[in-house]
């Protein structure tokens, strides 16, 4: 296939580009600056509305994985707007210049987060459960909005909801080892909310089986063992053979991240099961977590 890559940078994005090549599909980045086109890089900018004519010519498919980082900084107004624009401005203008094409792709892979499930506590969530409510729950189903309208030039659209993703580089991983290495690890409150993950070698491996297969619509992209982060936090410690009885109290995250950010992003329970991906007969490489850490750890 002819695949464009919005995003293609990002942690995903580099690994989906070096993975769809080896796999030998084709694939055209899109980038910011201008002056970088070439035979697999098309220019756009969705801070100004600007994309190639051509960046859709002879494409099959297309993967958006592009959006500034959701926990990067507090979440003030104006980073509000940005999270915004670099979202649902940028799918919007992605799926215009799609459907503006003489012949547009057959699919849009659009990223998007278990976010959009906001904070359910022990409730099982799959593919059919609603949105939640609050800011990132909002804004996924904005994002998703979005991307869906591409439907109506027959583009088949999957939405990649994406849980934590578990790589030696990854920021939320690389942030919680130093304390942990120290022993100063703990569960973050009681520990009882649920956080669904998955390898970047899975998350991948996922996105390509969107592209390649005929799955539409919300797809949970999270291993089949989702943990709480007490779990989590008992896991990881025993990996690095380290103590972690510290739990670390509410407000000291919100302190740090601001109360929005810490409460949404890491107390917030998401029990996300890959009900769509399952049943479609994928199969997971990496379904458990200690083996995991174990693998990208040591």
């Amino acid at each position: 296939m002819r695949v464009v890559v919005a995003g293609a940078s990002g942690l995903i994005g580099t690994a989906l580009v070096n993975h769809l090549n080896a796999a030998g599909h084709e694939v055209i980045r899109l980038g910011r600056d201008p002056a970088a086109r070439a035979d697999d890089t098309r220019y756009w900018n969705p801070a100004t509305g600007a994309i190639d004519d051509d960046a859709f010519d002879g494409v099959e498919g297309v993967v958006n994985l592009a959006g500034a980082g959701i926990a990067d900084r507090r979440w003030t107004k104006n980073r509000r707007r940005e999270l915004r624009r670099s979202r649902v401005g940028a799918t919007e203008l992605l799926v215009e210049a799609m459907m503006a094409n003489p012949n547009p792709p057959g699919v849009l892979v659009a990223g998007s987060a278990v976010g959009f499930y906001g904070d359910r506590g022990d409730e099982v969530l799959d593919e059919e459960s609603g949105p939640g409510t609050g800011f990132l729950a909002t804004l996924v189903a904005d994002w998703e909005a979005a991307a869906t309208s591409a439907t109506a030039a027959g583009i088949r659209v999957a939405l990649a909801r994406t849980g934590l993703v578990m790589a030696e580089n990854a920021p939320f991983l690389t942030r919680m080892l130093p304390l942990f290495k120290l022993g100063l690890g703990g569960p973050l409150g009681r520990g009882r909310q649920w956080w669904p993950w998955i390898t970047l070698e899975d998350e991948v491996r996922a996105l390509t089986h969107l592209l390649e297969s005929d799955i539409a619509g919300p797809v949970n992209l999270c291993a089949p063992n989702p943990v709480t982060n007490q779990e989590f936090t008992r896991t990881l410690a025993s990996v690095l053979r380290r103590p972690a009885f510290l739990a670390i109290p509410r407000f000291g995250p919100q302190l740090l991240l601001g109360r929005e950010l810490a409460d949404e992003l890491l107390f917030s329970s998401t029990r996300a099961h890959p009900t769509a991906l399952t049943t479609a007969g994928f199969e997971f490489h990496h379904p458990d977590l200690e083996a995991t850490l174990r693998a990208l750890l040591q």
